[in-house]
């Protein structure tokens, strides 16, 4: 490999974002590259447990170019799954992937970008950085007092409950990760405690569909996101509410708050108030699709009870608000508690803010940079597989318009 070669555009990263990018380069006839640090869909082979399904369907699961033509348009890919179509797609698309090529730098060079690797440095005139925001997990500066006998993973780390130590496990965060892996364990029969907060929560079906069916076609998955309620609690296959949660011999506990200096945990008195935030969210959904069917004269069943929605919670009474570790058990901490992304070798000035995070609007940062696959607030699908198709499309066009 020469040590420096030129391209119109160079991609970073291999997940769906980059190969969604990379498929639409080409079609345009963009000579580029894409550079992933290891393998393709690393993200998704290295920090998903095993029983991990995809959160939208699989007729909804495709990339750019692709329609699903399987068997079973409403069930959700495996993790295994998902890889193994990733790959294919790369394959059958012939996208010019360079896996274990690690980007060390990217820099502004005679109005143009130069990044570097181990392998070679690589010129160009565009930049897609396709690494996402999603892939270093974050945990509260407090997690640091947590006693040190007591085992401590991050969700990412988690892949079934036969890996962890005997003994109690207590999983902070009820977004999808943290409802879904508390699940996972205690169907293993292993006693777990699950802290909550405003997450708020959607069905998995309703009235005949898939529930991501129902918010692409009503418009509700390119409208932005509330600030407020952050990504609802959806589970894998099925609904999952704090409620049957709890209902399945989980202790559910309101918001961690602090660790004390002796190693207790403080929780916050919100299990209530986030457990009627997600009736409410869920409601409001139900209902914006009756209203939708309605307008539109839908011919579709009618609403069923859901049984993770109905049943009777065991919620503590009263609130457990603290908790020593060693006297209930808990011998492992599992933090749920979000990613951010590492973007510490796009070295380009007005890039990235002061905090490290992409400066972007509808993918563009500053000229030549583009950013692909980030999780945000610009609508509800963003940082979703569905939003591939029309982030590259908005890609190729700013690249065709810088000429």
């Amino acid at each position: 490999m020469p040590d420096v070669e030129t391209f119109d555009a160079v991609v970073v990263g291999a997940g769906w974002a980059g190969l969604s990018v990379s498929q639409g380069l080409g079609q345009a006839g963009y000579g580029h590259v894409v550079l992933e640090r290891d393998r393709i869909c690393q993200i998704w082979r290295s920090q998903r447990w095993a029983s991990f399904h995809m959160n939208t369907p699989n007729m909804a699961t495709v990339l750019p170019g692709d329609h699903y033509e399987g068997p079973d348009p409403e069930g959700y890919m495996t993790r295994d799954e998902f890889v193994a179509m990733a790959e294919d797609y790369a394959r059958r698309h012939r996208l010019p992937v360079r896996e274990g090529v690690r980007v060390d730098d990217v820099r502004a060079v005679n109005g143009g970008y130069e990044t570097r690797t181990p392998e070679g440095t690589f010129r160009s005139r565009h930049v897609v950085v396709a690494s996402g925001n999603l892939n270093v997990p974050k945990r509260p500066a407090y997690s640091d007092r947590i006693p040190a006998g007591v085992t401590q993973i991050d969700g990412s780390d988690y892949r079934d409950a036969g890996s962890l130590r005997e003994g109690a496990i207590l999983v902070i965060g009820c977004g999808n990760s943290g409802g879904q892996i508390a699940e996972d364990i205690a169907l293993s029969g292993r006693t777990v405690f699950l802290s909550t907060g405003r997450n708020g929560r959607a069905p998995r079906r309703y009235r005949g569909k898939d529930i991501i069916v129902w918010l692409t076609e009503t418009g509700r998955m390119a409208m932005p996101r509330q600030v407020a309620s952050g990504r609802g609690l959806v589970g894998a296959t099925h609904t999952i509410s704090l409620q049957s949660l709890s209902a399945m011999g989980i202790t559910l506990l309101g918001r961690l708050s602090d660790v004390a200096t002796d190693g207790t945990l403080c929780f916050d008195d919100t299990l209530a108030e986030s457990a009627a935030f997600g009736d409410a969210m869920s409601q409001a959904l139900r209902d914006e699709i009756d209203e939708f069917i309605a307008r539109n004269g839908l011919d579709v069943p009618d609403a069923v009870p859901d049984p993770a929605e109905t049943v009777a919670p065991r919620f503590p009474d009263p609130p457990i608000l603290e908790l020593d570790l060693a006297e209930c058990g808990i011998t492992t901490v599992i933090w749920s508690t979000g990613f951010r992304g590492d973007f510490s070798w796009l070295r380009v000035d007005g890039a990235l803010d002061e905090r490290g995070n992409p400066v972007v609007k509808d993918c563009a940062s500053v000229p030549g940079i583009y950013f692909a696959g980030l999780d945000s607030l610009a609508s509800l699908k963003a940082g979703t597989v569905l939003a591939a198709a029309d982030e590259t499309k908005r890609i190729l066009s700013l690249i065709g318009a810088a000429g």
